[in-house]
């Protein structure tokens, strides 16, 4: 299908290592550059290429693996939702205190922020 991604794109340093078998001027476009092209790049082409950064809020307790798996998740569902190039995407997982939830998450992301929120919890405090 025009437009999709037959295997991912892996890029370090703006070297790639894998390529995708088809292309629309869209995906093309969302390919890293390699650093000399980033300084060519207009503000707003930098932008484009550096968002969205995903923050995860969690308690304590789980492991290295797991965190990496939800972040790889979530790096795919972005890419395959919103079409941004996997270079483009960053996500942070936070450790938040059972005791601190309900003020360093709750109040301030979820009761402040309801017109934001996409996935309300099933909870309150």
């Amino acid at each position: 299908m025009a437009g999709e991604i037959s295997r991912r794109i892996f890029l370090t340093s703006g070297i790639v290592l894998g390529a995708a078998a088809l292309f629309d001027a869209e995906v093309i476009g969302r390919i890293a550059l390699a650093d000399d092209d980033l300084k060519s790049l207009s503000s707003q082409e930098v932008k484009e290429q550096t968002m969205p950064h995903v923050i995860v809020k969690l308690w304590p307790g789980k492991s290295e693996q797991q965190k990496a798996q939800l972040a790889d998740a979530i790096v795919k569902d972005v890419v395959k939702i919103l079409r941004y190039g996997e270079e483009s995407v960053s996500v942070a997982i936070e450790e938040i205190e059972p005791g601190d939830w309900k003020e360093k998450v709750y109040k301030p992301d979820i009761l402040e922020k309801q017109k934001t929120l996409y996935k309300k919890p099933g909870y309150s405090m």
